[in-house]
């Protein structure tokens, strides 16, 4: 079962006056007569350009996601086939799945085609329900769970770019999976960082990338996620292929066939003693009606 936690990944200010615009008499006047005061306008510090120049990247980004429509999704279901890699290595063949999440915070992944093996993420809690039931996650998986959904491409930008806390900064051009970009990166009250980089032409997300050290061995390492194929669905654009990386090895891949947004998903699949049945339909889970 581990090897499908890769797969889990699921899962963001002063304008120039306009050229151009005819000056009136008065006003060619007094720039003539004080040529001194243009002169000595503050300039704007450099932080702050940069800050400007960072946001405005991030908002570009959110339009292109959709705006509004991106920022208050409710909830997405997913559905494709997961592959994972070791050492870059695929390790067993392509597993479909199901994955459900209600933001911020509940994501629910079925697996097989049964569906009758998941991982339930709840809050900070995490479980495995099999047909023995319900049992916790062991903490190491968990913790590398709750890691990537803390730095979610979701949650930086709708949760970070938010935080007065967060220090934003224009790193300028570059090079994406193989797309020309531009990069940003956020930094939180926690020194904790995450690099975004944007298309050039469309302002989509193509990359993020964010590193951590390990509390065992105190190595620092690198995870990165690549999205491509982006599709339209319910006024958002959603990634249909997804690459994760891990210390420059792909560790996992994502390739979707279906994604529905807002459809409003049955509570009892968050529940890990609900006895949830996917094969049942909504309103009759345990013989409800």
């Amino acid at each position: 079962m581990k090897q499908f936690l890769p797969i889990l990944v699921l899962v963001c200010l002063a304008w120039p006056q306009a050229e151009g615009q005819p000056r009136t008499a008065a006003a060619q006047s007094s720039a003539q007569a004080t040529p001194q005061a243009v002169n000595s306008a503050p300039a704007i510090p450099a932080d702050q350009e940069n800050a400007r120049k960072a946001k405005a990247a991030v908002d570009q980004a959110i339009q292109a996601l959709g705006g509004q429509a991106y920022l208050t999704v409710r909830d997405r279901e997913q559905q494709g086939r997961g592959y994972s890699f070791h050492h870059g290595r695929e390790s067993g063949g392509g597993a479909i799945f199901w994955s459900f999440a209600e933001f911020p915070d509940k994501e629910r992944v079925e697996i097989t085609k049964e569906r009758d093996i998941a991982e339930l993420y709840v809050g900070n809690k995490g479980y495995e329900i099999t047909y023995k039931g319900a049992h916790p996650i062991e903490q190491k998986d968990l913790d590398g769970y709750l890691r990537r959904r803390r730095f979610s491409l979701d949650a930086v930008l709708r949760t970070w770019v938010n935080d007065p806390g967060v220090v934003l900064l224009f790193e300028g051009p570059a090079i994406a999976a193989q797309h020309p970009a531009v990069q940003v990166t956020l930094i939180n009250a926690q020194d904790e960082s995450v690099t975004l980089y944007f298309d050039t032409e469309t302002h989509l997300p193509v990359k993020k990338s964010f590193s951590w050290r390990d509390p065992v061995d105190k190595q620092k390492n690198l995870e990165e996620e690549v999205y491509e194929n982006y599709r339209a669905v319910s006024g958002i654009m959603a990634p249909y292929n997804v690459t994760r990386y891990f210390n420059g090895d792909m560790a996992s891949q994502r390739f979707l066939n279906s994604v529905t947004i807002n459809q409003g998903l049955d509570q009892s699949m968050f529940d890990p003693n609900s006895g949830y049945n996917p094969n049942k339909p909504p309103g009759k889970q345990n013989g409800k009606r």
